[in-house]
């Protein structure tokens, strides 16, 4: 009996194959998939549906990131939890953000939540990295720097060969705290975001200062006491965590232990939330009763009657992509940008109500 002959293998198709089908160069045909703003829309559409009806599913992505030295995915690296690029407000816009600038250019993001392990950033298949507001005393950023890799810092302290993408902190915050004080009022807390590892929750010592490694909250801190000096006495608390739930937990912890407490002034709009949850629990009228500032002027905040420092988040974001593509480009001279803060004042501040003798 005859052995079945054995039977013919598929042939993988091709690029080649697609271009030859079109009669168009292997370079157009890998535009289409790599560089799609390099043709028009209907050459592209031809490209693709002559490759699905030849079931040719493009370049291999490894084999590509081999020939180019890149894996064409840009790493942003948060030092916190996954999920708080997503839960928190004034995150999640700037993420907005550098998400805009990448896809521009058909590149994918790599989100990599690094808390405290530095491993994620060592393993990171990335052409570089846009680090978002990480502690000055963690050990992400020397493992970061020594990747080799173009490098971003966003609302941390400059370092040396990476971009540097900023807000005016310290401006925003004198402006806050000069406007409580028009209002006459004397004496006014501070609801801080998180000074260092480890994060706690609780009035603010001189020793928990020699701790501080946040830039964001060293510089608002400072230029809130600058901008105050002598006018008014400060407490101070700060947060485990920046939510509703820590700000409104803050407050009935601040005003129980100081009750003459006529202002409040919150490193975040999201903590000033919680302050307004407070208020209400305990029966105080804002702003008659207690006044409160925030800072971001996030969306949400317009409808709530916040008074808010605004600073163009979203557009940070986006700089920040856009200094990381050019870094990748080939630039060699990494930008400095510092954008403006400024005031924005509404119904949740006013006047100093009378608080006796």
């Amino acid at each position: 009996m005859a052995s079945a002959s054995p039977s013919p293998t598929l042939r993988r198709v091709t690029l080649k194959d697609v271009a030859r089908a079109l009669k168009i160069s292997p370079a157009t045909v890998s535009n289409a998939y790599n560089r799609p703003d390099q043709l028009s829309p209907s050459l592209r559409a031809r490209v693709l549906e002559t490759a699905q009806t030849l079931g040719y599913s493009g370049p291999d992505p490894l084999a590509s990131s081999l020939r180019r030295g890149r894996s064409g995915v840009v790493g942003l690296l948060y030092d916190a939890t996954l999920s708080y690029a997503f839960a928190d407000p004034a995150a999640s816009l700037f993420l907005g953000g550098v998400a805009r600038a990448v896809e521009a250019q058909a590149l994918n993001l790599l989100l990599i939540p690094s808390p405290q392990d530095t491993a994620p950033v060592r393993t990171a298949s990335v052409d570089g990295f846009i680090v978002y507001s990480a502690s000055d005393g963690s050990e992400l950023l020397p493992a970061v720097m020594g990747r080799g890799l173009p490098v971003v810092l966003v609302d941390q302290t400059p370092l040396p060969g990476a971009a540097y993408i900023g807000i005016d902190d310290a401006g925003g915050a004198r402006q806050a705290a000069r406007h409580l004080l028009d209002l006459g009022h004397t004496t006014i807390g501070i609801l801080s975001l998180e000074l260092g590892w480890p994060h706690r929750h609780g009035p603010v010592t001189p020793e928990r200062e020699t701790q501080l490694t946040y830039r964001t909250t060293a510089t608002r801190l400072s230029a809130y006491r600058e901008e105050i000096g002598t006018q008014a006495t400060l407490h101070v608390m700060e947060a485990h965590g920046n939510t509703p739930q820590e700000g409104a937990l803050m407050t009935l912890e601040l005003l129980e232990a100081h009750p003459e407490i006529t202002a409040l002034l919150c490193m975040s709009d999201v903590l000033a939330q919680g302050v307004l949850e407070a208020a209400r629990q305990l029966g105080l009228q804002v702003p008659h009763d207690l006044s409160v500032v925030g800072y971001d002027d996030i969306p949400s905040s317009a409808a709530l009657g916040l008074s808010s420092v605004h600073q163009p988040t979203a557009h940070k974001g986006e700089l920040a992509g856009r200094a990381l593509l050019e870094l990748l480009g080939g630039e060699t001279t990494p930008q400095h940008v510092t954008l403006p803060t400024h005031l924005v004042a509404r119904s949740s501040s006013g006047k100093r109500r009378d608080t006796g003798p």
